[in-house]
């Protein structure tokens, strides 16, 4: 017959955890005197001055609704100072399309990256409303822009080809990161 047991085993008493988690400006305890220090360090990179300025730059994550507002807004904003400064010049609308469809991609969440070359040529569209320069009514003013986006096609499908391959890139990184996390440790071999 089994008997179980009627006291409770002892258990192993563990070291304490300290109070305060180790910081930045935590003592460090070497063979003497406390050292302060940063903590673990990881070996320096030589890193370029551009990364590092790159890295500086804010870096929002911008829902999908977000990004295709941030894009429309600021395309219609560069479409109005083209049109009051340079004189509704396609050729600068085009060039500061560029970066606006890279900082779409880029500041897009990765749950919402198909959204950004979708929204990308919606916000051509209505940024190139007071560059297109129609008259006589609604009618012309229709007109004038599917004309001006006729013409202008090719920062059109620039702007967008920038926002899918960054978006591309982005996908694919983030499935590597993803495929690294959830992969086993290899076993040591004995």
């Amino acid at each position: 017959m089994e008997q179980h047991r009627t006291s409770n085993p002892r258990r192993r008493q563990r070291p304490q955890a300290p109070l305060s988690p180790p910081g930045p400006l935590s003592p460090q305890v070497a063979d003497g005197p406390a050292v302060y220090g940063v903590g673990p360090t990881r070996p320096a990179r030589n890193v370029p001055p551009v990364v590092l300025a790159l890295r500086r730059l804010p870096n929002p994550r911008l829902t999908g609704i977000g990004g295709g507002l941030f894009a429309s807004a600021t395309m219609l904003v560069l479409g109005s100072l083209v049109w009051l400064l340079f004189d509704g010049s396609a050729v600068v609308y085009g060039v500061l399309f560029l970066p606006v469809c890279a900082l779409t991609a880029l500041w897009v969440r990765e749950a919402d990256l198909v959204t950004a070359p979708i929204s990308v040529p919606i916000a051509f569209a209505t940024g190139i409303v007071p560059i297109s320069g129609g008259e006589g009514g609604v009618g012309g003013q229709i007109m004038a822009v599917v004309t001006s986006l006729a013409v202008h096609a090719g920062w059109l499908y620039g702007g967008t080809l920038v926002a899918g391959l960054i978006t591309c890139v982005r996908k694919v990184r983030a499935m590597s990161r993803r495929k690294r996390r959830t992969r086993p440790a290899p076993q040591p071999r004995r």
